[in-house]
C-alpha cells in the first residue's frame, strides 16, 4: 500500500482520537453539572444529566473499538510494506 493511503489513514485515526477526548471533555463537563446539582437538586435534570452521562460513556467505549481496530489494520498494514 502507498505511504499516501498509511497517511490518510494516520489521519483518520487522529480525528478518532479527538472524538474520543471531546467526549471525554463532555463527559468531565456532565460531572460538574451533577456535582452542582447536589446543591440545588432538580431531580428532572440528574436523570438527564445520567442519561447524556451514559450516553457520552457509550460513545467513548465505541470510539475507543474502532480506534484499537482501524490501529490494527494501519499496523498490519505497515508490517506488510
Amino acid at each position: 500500500m502507498d505511504e499516501q493511503k498509511l497517511e490518510q489513514m494516520r489521519s483518520v485515526l487522529n480525528k478518532l482520537e479527538d472524538i474520543k477526548n471531546t467526549q471525554e471533555s463532555i463527559i468531565d463537563k456532565i460531572n460538574h453539572v451533577i456535582t452542582d446539582l447536589f446543591q440545588h437538586p432538580d431531580k428532572d435534570l440528574e436523570k438527564i444529566m445520567e442519561e447524556a452521562h451514559q450516553k457520552a460513556s457509550d460513545n467513548v467505549d465505541a470510539i475507543r473499538e474502532a480506534m484499537d481496530d482501524y490501529e490494527m489494520r494501519i499496523n498490519k498494514i505497515e508490517t506488510q510494506d
